[in-house]
């Protein structure tokens, strides 16, 4: 049997047949009924599918869901008790008998997080989760797809009601999203959309990020800036930065010249930082910064590639920011001192967060929520920007 072998979804027919038990005792009161793993196994359909159908039970208030032990066949006398109003037989300050549910828990997959990006954004969400009463699950993928369908499995054994993911870089993803988008699971995508795919998502408006950088860079002076950021391979929040690097060359009316762009660093994504990689980055800029002179600023799509570009320009023996500026997204706050503060498009990683959790509950409650959600990030210079030098000639 599989979930396509008639016209009615298989969660109905698992919900009719295991509610047909229950109405004819076949599962006593206190009973305890088949987990989703065990449904899932026994109708060969996915967890999402079975968690479906004991979703519905539960709100028929045929069973009752308990934290850590499973679900059980409800007694509507104590099981779904509604809390009494306060009057003398209840007091205010006396504890009500409450419906018993089962704690929520949301399951997080991110690539990874430092102090440049992702701390604020796990922040936030654990903020939201603790406003909201539940509970947040974290795995890290570090850039790795198959570690991301894994986490995604493992998760989902683990009976998460909702999951927040911030996919892997990659130029396709993976079949475990997929399937969640078809089963409807509650699940929101975080720092960038899947083309093709109806799930909600959280970023940044990073193309309007990346034109006001690149013009806060035009307004100094300088109209050679060359572009730095790793392989675009379909990953949306990099092609809409240059998106926005193209479309401020374009509203100035200056020529975008891609011969001054670099794009296939990758020594700063997940699964390739090694010092081989790094140093064979840094190289790269140095030859590049060599070979195009004109060059008055970089823009890095990151941090970290922002530091191998200090790095590339310090090695030439050039001044940050009086022969090169550079501005990039993101920085480590420096106000505890110790930290070099680069010129850069600061991201809203908290708010991104609490709306992530909070759209992954409103999901759960069947209610629409935006399918893209995005934020401003904000221009906050620093110590790596300054005018354009003056061009050889120039008085």
């Amino acid at each position: 049997m599989n979930e396509t072998t008639s016209s009615k979804p298989m969660y109905e027919k698992i919900f009719d047949e295991v509610k047909q038990r229950i109405v004819t005792e076949t599962y006593k009161l206190g009973e305890r009924v088949p987990s989703e793993k065990e449904l899932a196994e026994a109708y060969h359909v996915s967890r999402i599918t079975s968690k479906k159908a004991l979703e519905m039970l539960a709100a028929e208030r045929l069973i009752v869901r308990k934290p850590g032990r499973g679900s059980f066949v409800a007694d509507p006398e104590t099981d779904y008790m509604e809390p009494e109003p306060e009057s003398a037989a209840n007091p205010a300050g006396t504890v009500p008998k409450t419906i018993h549910h089962e704690e929520i828990t949301i399951g997080l997959i991110i690539t990874d997080f430092g102090n440049s990006y992702g701390t604020g954004l796990i922040y936030g969400m654990e903020q939201s989760s603790r406003d909201n009463d539940c509970f947040l699950v974290l795995r890290r993928t570090f850039g790795i797809a198959e570690n991301e369908e894994q986490s995604i499995q493992k998760l989902l054994n683990l009976g998460v009601d909702g999951l927040i993911i911030f996919p892997a870089q990659g130029e396709y993803f993976n079949a475990e999203i997929l399937k969640l988008v078809i089963g409807r699971f509650p699940l929101v995508l975080v720092d960038r959309h899947l083309k093709g795919v109806a799930a909600a998502s959280v970023s940044s408006d990073n193309m309007t990020a990346a034109l006001k950088g690149t013009e806060y860079l035009f307004d100094l002076g300088h109209a050679h800036i060359s572009f730095l950021s790793p392989p675009p391979v379909d990953t949306t929040a990099v092609e809409d930065r240059i998106e926005g690097f193209i479309q401020a060359h374009a509203k100035r009316g200056i020529a975008v010249d891609q011969e001054l762009w670099v794009s296939d660093l990758t020594s700063t994504l997940p699964n390739s930082f090694n010092d081989k990689n790094i140093e064979r980055d840094i190289s790269r800029l140095v030859a590049h910064l060599k070979n195009n002179p004109a060059i008055t600023a970089l823009f890095a799509i990151e941090y970290n590639i922002a530091l191998l570009a200090k790095t590339a320009v310090e090695r030439l023996g050039l001044r940050i920011p009086e022969d090169i500026s550079i501005i990039c997204f993101d920085s480590p706050p420096t106000h505890l001192g110790g930290g070099y503060s680069f010129t850069h498009m600061r991201q809203n990683e908290e708010e991104m967060g609490r709306i992530a959790v909070e759209n992954v509950l409103s999901i759960m409650k069947g209610q629409a929520v935006p399918h893209k959600v995005t934020l401003e990030a904000r221009l906050v210079p620093g110590e790596s920007t300054g005018p354009a030098k003056p061009a050889p000639g120039d008085v």
